[in-house]
């Protein structure tokens, strides 16, 4: 492997390491109290617990395509936008092309790109990567300076077009760990053609990446944020008015209290979170699902509650256990983590969420070895709601 690959390789891992720092867990909910005014809902005092978990026909899916190796084999991340046409686009971060070798390894000479979309239209997939057929690139990025950019949560804007959080890394030294984000935008691509039609600033001077969620509100959309410490991550909210997330002068941020227009006003709404999580409606309140990263390398991924999508959050129910991870893991391998889990509301059904979760390891050549291991896991996890 030569010194490039390996370079953008260990920033692969090391997003996975930062971002990573069949179950009955019950804790109750408390009340929630959004916006400066009292509220409640349903999930006051609810008890929120895991009663079935499966894996999702997407997991096959996924796998064969990748397995095929006619594109796609292997990414992280793992947002998915449904579109205006029936498709859905799943967005990706850091991202392995074919193509596959007989024996589940991927040969040296891959591709590796640092951020692609695969789109799914039934149980059909195929691959939007930027560059050629001949010779793919990122869809956005590089820059000719060497940062890159991975993706984040996307959305549809009014006439249909996608939108999606691109987060830029850059390098301030030559050593394996000398880099760090350095700003976020928005790109927005053409869903006929699939070419970018702009990439604009977003906020990025309080040290927040606005990109782990978005979700649309009313007529507005909501964005959740991570204040990436290493070893502590914050959730931080903010909101656009009118959706327009490019439209920079609409943002306003939450303060705790209320909707401030100084993002360096935005408040630690909770630590805990991964840099990648969804807060979605559910019943008459909210529910947020994300990894939970108090615990170094933990693999449970948690549920919790809300009667304002401004938190409080509470409840912190364990509702899946992710059982790649480690040397007692599925894959027996003390260098396996997985992070980064979410859900999909527009793939729930009823209490049943779909939520995917990536895979990754410490060491690169395993990823070379094997590439079932460089996946998204897509599993359906039925909640159950008591009061």
């Amino acid at each position: 492997m030569d010194s490039t690959r390996r370079n953008a390789l260990a920033a692969t891992l090391a997003c996975g390491l930062t971002l990573a720092a069949g179950l009955t867990t019950a804790v109750p909910a408390a009340a929630a109290t959004p916006a400066g005014a009292a509220h409640s809902c349903s999930l006051d005092g609810a008890t929120v617990t895991a009663t079935a978990t499966a894996p999702s026909p997407l997991q096959d899916t996924f796998s064969s395509y990748g397995d095929s190796g006619a594109g796609w084999t292997g990414a992280d991340s793992t947002y998915s936008v449904p579109l205006r046409d029936g498709r859905s686009a799943w967005i990706f971060s850091d991202t392995f092309l074919g193509p596959v070798e007989a024996d589940g390894s991927r040969p040296q000479t891959t591709p590796f790109l640092n951020n692609s979309i695969v789109l799914q239209d039934g149980d059909t997939l195929s691959t939007v990567t930027g560059g050629t057929p001949a010779a793919p690139e990122s869809i956005v990025g590089p820059d000719p300076d060497g940062d890159w950019h991975w993706f984040g949560a996307g959305l549809t804007t009014r006439p249909g077009d996608l939108q999606v959080g691109v987060l830029e890394f850059a390098r301030f030294g030559t050593g394996t760990w000398d880099w760090g984000w350095s700003g976020s935008s928005v790109a927005t691509l053409d869903t006929d053609t699939w070419q970018v039609t702009s990439v604009d600033p977003l906020p990025s001077g309080a040290g927040v990446q606005w990109a782990s969620w978005y979700q649309r509100s009313g007529g507005d959309v909501l964005v959740y944020g991570v204040e990436d410490r290493g070893a502590e991550k914050f959730m931080h909210v903010a909101k656009v008015l009118g959706g327009d997330l490019a439209a920079t002068a609409r943002w306003r941020y939450w303060d705790g209290e209320r909707w401030v227009r100084d993002e360096a006003a935005s408040a630690r709404v909770m630590s805990g979170v991964a840099n990648e999580y969804s807060v979605t409606p559910y019943r008459d309140g909210w529910l947020l699902v994300t990894q939970d990263t108090s615990v170094p390398f933990s693999n449970e991924i948690k549920a919790y509650v809300s009667c304002s999508p401004t938190g409080p959050f509470t409840g912190g129910a364990t509702i899946h256990r992710m059982p790649e991870v480690g040397a007692w893991g599925t894959y027996g391998d003390p260098d396996v983590i997985a992070y980064n889990a979410h859900e999909h509301p527009e793939l729930r059904d009823d209490d049943t969420l779909l939520v995917t979760y990536n895979v990754n390891s410490v060491d690169p050549d395993d990823l070379y070895a094997d590439v079932s291991i460089y996946r998204p896991r897509f599993v359906e996890i039925t909640l159950d709601v008591q009061h």
